[in-house]
């Protein structure tokens, strides 16, 4: 398959579907076996732009939906955690799919899709774990006490309603989320201005501040590592090699526990950071597809 070959033309249809009264936004292309992308913070389905329509072609129903508080979802003030959205993605596959599912997820939306594996097992097939987030905030063992200092004043200027809202305003400029994009990503023409703005728009609807300010003091919720040891399905854990916000040494535990006989496949990439998926989409797009294709063998 060339590069050419790999690039996206089909435009992404977005559905609706209701969940508790509120609104959730997800789409849906192709044909087999089914696939769930989930996104990671701040990000929705255009995040995935340049996969689903690769995998779709594949031969793989690929699914991709819009966390509560996300993208064209509804945002409730609400207390946003890694149980509700678990909760979500289960509803989800009940109501839209009902066979055993691929679930993919980047960041928050890895650890997410994890955390469906080891506690959701009867909807799972598999997963991509796409350079794994810890958790959905820091834990304060995780910071030296200057920093934790840092990040506890942080959090009450969030959860402030004056300042909360001031600080959040300044957070979503599109130079803001543009400079945060370049520390995040590798190569900084993978930072375009339609990448900006599939972070800005939704970052202006009504209800999203409270959201960010509930996602941003939320507990972390369980660990990669309490979690993994309860999975018993295949995982392909893909990493950029130059993630800041998430090093590749957080692939350590993966690669132990495929050391002690876990059906764990790791696959760094190089050059690549936080979001490899849309910063070199030819090379995770054929690492997916690849391991897939040896599911299937295996599966006979």
């Amino acid at each position: 398959m060339t590069t050419q070959q790999l690039k996206p033309t089909t435009p992404l249809e977005k559905l609706t579907w209701n969940w508790q009264s509120y609104k959730i936004q997800y789409t849906v292309m192709g044909k087999g076996y089914p696939l769930v992308l989930v996104h990671g913070f701040g990000a929705s389905i255009g995040h995935w732009r340049k996969n689903i329509p690769v995998l779709a072609a594949g031969g793989y129903r690929v699914f991709a939906i819009d966390l509560l508080g996300f993208g064209g979802s509804d945002k409730p003030p609400l207390n946003y955690t890694l149980e509700l959205w678990s909760e979500l993605l289960k509803d989800f596959w009940t109501a839209h799919i009902q066979e055993p599912s691929i679930f993919v997820g980047n960041s928050i939306g890895a650890l997410l899709s994890l955390m469906v594996l080891a506690n959701h097992s009867e909807i799972a097939a598999g997963g991509v774990l796409i350079s794994c987030a810890g958790g959905l905030s820091h834990r304060p063992q995780e910071l030296n006490p200057p920093l934790r200092l840092v990040m506890g004043a942080f959090n009450r200027l969030v959860r402030s309603k004056i300042t909360g809202r001031a600080l959040f305003n300044r957070v979503r400029q599109k130079p803001q989320i543009k400079r945060t994009l370049l520390q995040v990503y590798r190569n900084p023409e993978a930072v375009t201005d339609e990448l900006v703005d599939l972070l800005y728009q939704p970052a202006c609807d009504p209800g999203a501040q409270q959201v960010f300010a509930s996602i941003i003091t939320a507990p972390p919720g369980s660990t990669p590592a309490e979690l993994l040891p309860k999975v018993n399905v295949p995982l392909l854990v893909i990493w950029g090699d130059n993630d800041p916000w998430t090093p590749i040494t957080g692939a350590k535990i993966f690669q132990q526990a495929s050391e002690k006989g876990q059906p764990v496949q790791i696959v760094p990439i190089p050059n690549a950071g936080h979001c490899p998926h849309d910063e070199v989409p030819e090379i995770v797009n054929s690492q997916i597809l690849k391991w897939l294709a040896e599911l299937k063998n295996l599966k006979g």
